[in-house]
């Protein structure tokens, strides 16, 4: 909890000189140039731009995935994978507690985060390497202890991976909407995404790190330039984010629950507010940041994200798909959906060394198939 004290301390200051005019939430205004058309979720420097409808993608180049093989069988809710330089794939398993190393097909087991808790949503979740890993050996890991959900990080040697040393904790925690998505952003600082556990005031409170993007240091500090001083809240106003990923213009998206209407997808950018609970889908209030694209929670139910040859692509729960949302200009053109129904659940999409995309299936966890085979992750070419 020592980061709460912090941020608690940073709150208070900000309530005794008053919130920024228009913005409710105490994390300042962003600069006029990140300033977004809050009708179309575009960024636009002219509120009276007309808002531009969808796109069908360009007719050059397009684009077919498809299946060209497995990268692993018989798994049990795999939710975190990053690469090692390498190419061996490390993997959290969430029900299991289990971290496993991928590669050539082979599957072993290399760590197993005993303070883990799994229940429901909870469990050992996000995973990312440390940018840096050549020289520091360090990988990170998002994981449900009886208390809170933390962030750890450990050195691996390629055989085992060592005690887990806690950088960040008082994440608030629960049964369901934990977050738990890790990315490293080309700034170097990483990037965690939270749930508000249920507890829907969280995502507009400054003083929970639920329901925010946080931004911290690889040593877990908040990272110089946040909103709050002395605070990781990067944004707020989010309900469950599960996928994060930056695209090649390096902007941060993220995917994000909706509650029974719609499933988003953000532009996330500093400082801004994205209005859940007060705001679910395009609210196109000013205050509160649009998304980019939306779905009925039957099409998504999103979770994982990556960025691949121009455009996004996001895992589907319920949604049992895989979706590609292009990128063009300051927008997105309409999303298509692809393997409809065909593998299941879809929990999380990430680029490998080769050039695919590996998408894993949650088929195994308690809201999926109770008959269903063994979880795997697919391997997926896009020509």
């Amino acid at each position: 909890m020592r980061h709460l004290v912090a941020l608690v301390a940073a709150v208070l200051i900000l309530a005794a000189c008053g919130s920024p005019e228009g913005n409710p939430n105490g994390l300042g205004t962003p600069p006029a140039s990140e300033q977004p058309d809050t009708r179309t979720g575009e960024p636009s420097d002219d509120d009276s731009t007309p808002t531009p409808e969808p796109t069908e993608p360009e007719p050059s180049g397009p684009v077919a995935p498809r299946v060209v093989g497995t990268a692993a069988t018989g798994l049990v809710a795999p939710w975190g994978i990053d690469f090692l330089p390498d190419g061996t794939a490390l993997v959290t398993e969430r029900d299991t507690a289990k971290v496993l190393a991928i590669k050539d097909g082979s599957v072993r087991t290399v760590g197993q985060l005993d303070q883990a808790q799994p229940e429901g949503e909870a469990g050992v979740l996000g995973l990312a390497v440390s940018p840096a890993y050549d020289e520091d050996s360090f990988v990170y890991v998002y994981f449900t202890s009886p208390v809170d959900n933390r962030v750890v990080r450990m050195t691996f040697d390629g055989q085992r991976l060592g005690a887990p040393e806690v950088i960040l904790d008082g994440i608030p925690s629960a049964f369901i909407h934990d977050g738990g998505r890790l990315e490293f952003g080309p700034d170097g600082y990483l990037y965690v995404s939270t749930g508000e556990t249920g507890e829907e005031n969280l995502a507009q409170d400054t003083s929970s790190l639920g329901g925010k993007i946080l931004r911290i240091t690889p040593d877990g500090k908040p990272a110089p330039g946040n909103p709050l001083p002395g605070s990781p809240v990067w944004t707020m106003g989010h309900r469950n984010v599960q996928g994060l990923a930056f695209d090649d213009r390096d902007r941060l998206w993220a995917s994000e629950f909706g509650e029974s209407t719609w499933d988003e997808l953000n532009l996330i950018e500093k400082a801004r507010n994205y209005g859940w609970p007060l705001v679910e889908g395009r609210g196109d209030q000013q205050e509160y940041r649009n998304p980019f694209a939306q779905w009925r929670t039957s099409e998504a139910s999103p979770s994982g994200l990556a960025y691949l040859d121009g455009s996004l692509w996001m895992a589907s729960l319920q949604g049992e798909r895989l979706w590609q949302i292009r990128l063009q200009g300051n927008g997105v053109a309409e999303p298509r959906d692809f393997f409809v129904g065909a593998y299941g659940r879809l929990r999380t999409v990430v680029v490998a060394p080769n050039g695919n995309l590996w998408v894993s299936t949650s088929n195994r966890d308690g809201r999926g198939d109770p008959a269903a085979k063994d979880d795997q992750i697919l391997e997926i070419a896009l020509r």
